[in-house]
């Protein structure tokens, strides 16, 4: 049995060297999905995981280590073999714990895993089915529901000791359509706090939304290259900000001069017309969080202000090296990995345009309806961008839909260049990657307008 008495004799051994700091991270997880292929359930995948994870600091050194192993005598040689990266005598000494009383943001009214197994196939078959006889042209429809169960605890030398646990599910449509040998498809993903959320989302809307940009897809031409007004939409299309953006306000970059936005802050990166947050307290968010995985509490932070840059994500370990303490921003996928400074619910605020206001306004353009996944390097800003769903604007007016369109650009000039932001904040959950893992995490915007931003496409058109 893990118990305090326990937890401060290894975080005492690990101190033995002279580390100024240690600390044990405890997880029980529980995780079921199920995939439904055509109305036929292709897998049924339940898993439990149970871990501790170890990790020391002196001065601005951090070691860490995990097992699966509870035993009193491989936490031991565990913590040895951690502490042994120091050379010198102990000076610290943990301290007696102090229980965090620690908020609850999230409302499970019915869990995925009180739900009986039948009731979420006959959701997926029938979900599946109403697709596939949406067109003629659908060939395969893949529907995906899954949810993770967390518990953990937090002791460390500072005399902290946090409890907390976590529920998210998830549910993702991915539909293939074929015409004349051409073939597309088109994803998208949602999110429940519950499984009484269900009846909340307006399943036939979204698919229809869905299937008419896939269609479309199976007709639209390539995309013109060239420099151009771009309108990227809301929603989704904060998965811009996020990736070029975010990961650059991130202490694990900051802290070590890799950021193009390190030693910054109280400057102006961006057009006056932004303001962007990281909210961890959003109730009910996919990203949102009690505490972070250090225990400390989540914050809304103002990362941007009127354009002028205020704050950074910071974990305790990143936030040493530049003289901060961590706000509620330190997140790991699992015991496996040592945690650092990742975003939660990341989004530019609303600002007073119309969706409409901005269309008419645009002669010329593209309207990236929907982002996906590129490249960005933090420390020039540079990024490349792929668009799943586009379309052509001209003379005010939304027009032709294309395909093949890649943004381009570095970050704090597409920050600069945007001129108009509308008043249709939107929420897109996803899973973001990075060193510590794959985390849930919100990217959210209203509908923004950047003059000019390169468009990669087809450069005959």
């Amino acid at each position: 049995m893990f118990n305090k008495k326990t937890a401060k004799h290894v975080l005492q051994k690990c101190l033995k060297t002279g580390a100024d700091f240690s600390e044990i991270y405890i997880e029980n997880v529980i995780y079921n999905s199920i995939l439904c292929d055509n109305e036929i359930i292709e897998k049924i995948n339940n898993h439990y995981s149970s871990g501790i994870g170890i990790r020391i600091f002196k001065k601005n050194i951090s070691v860490y280590g995990c097992t699966n192993n509870f035993n009193k005598k491989n936490l031991d040689i565990l913590a040895e073999q951690l502490s042994n990266n120091f050379q010198g005598t102990q000076n610290t000494k943990c301290n007696d714990f102090i229980d965090k009383k620690v908020k609850n943001i999230f409302e499970i009214k019915k869990s995925y895993f009180n739900t009986p197994i039948e009731e979420k196939i006959f959701f997926l078959k029938n979900l599946c089915k109403k697709i596939k006889n949406k067109s003629k042209l659908i060939n395969r429809v893949i529907c995906n529901i899954f949810s993770s169960k967390k518990d953990f605890e937090i002791f460390n030398s500072a005399g902290l000791h946090a409890y907390d646990k976590r529920e998210r599910i998830g549910i993702s449509i991915n539909i293939k359509a074929i015409k004349s040998n051409k073939q597309e498809n088109i994803y998208d993903f949602f999110y429940l706090n519950s499984m009484s959320d269900l009846k909340k989302i307006d399943f036939d809307n979204k698919i229809s939304e869905m299937i008419s940009d896939l269609i479309g897809l199976l007709n639209a031409k390539r995309c013109p290259s060239k420099k151009m007004t771009v309108i990227i939409g809301n929603g989704n299309g904060g998965t811009l900000f996020h990736e070029a953006c975010g990961h650059a306000l991130e202490a694990s970059s900051v802290a070590y001069n890799l950021s193009v936005f390190s030693n910054r802050l109280n400057t102006k990166i961006s057009s006056s017309l932004i303001t962007a947050y990281d909210d961890g307290t959003i109730k009910n968010a996919w990203g949102s969080n009690n505490i972070d995985d250090e225990g400390n509490e989540t914050q809304k932070i103002c990362l941007i202000e009127n354009g002028i840059l205020k704050n950074y994500l910071i974990d305790n370990f990143n936030g040493r090296k530049m003289g901060q303490f961590g706000n509620g921003a330190c997140r790991r996928q699992n015991y496996k990995f040592e945690p650092t400074s990742r975003m939660s619910n990341t989004f530019i605020a609303n600002g007073q345009s119309s969706l409409e206001e901005i269309i008419k306004n645009t002669n010329f353009g593209l309207y990236a309806k929907k982002i996906s996944g590129g490249s960005v390097d933090t420390t020039t800003g540079e990024f490349e961008f792929a668009v799943d769903i586009a379309y052509m604007i001209k003379n005010g007016k939304i027009c032709e839909q294309v395909k093949g369109a890649m943004l381009i650009g570095k970050c704090e000039e597409i920050l600069k260049n945007i001129d108009m932001v509308g008043n249709d904040l939107v929420f897109s959950p996803g899973i973001c990657g990075a060193s510590s893992g794959d985390i849930p995490v919100n990217v959210g915007q209203p509908t923004i307008r950047v003059k000019s931003i390169l468009v990669g496409g087809n450069k005959n058109i």
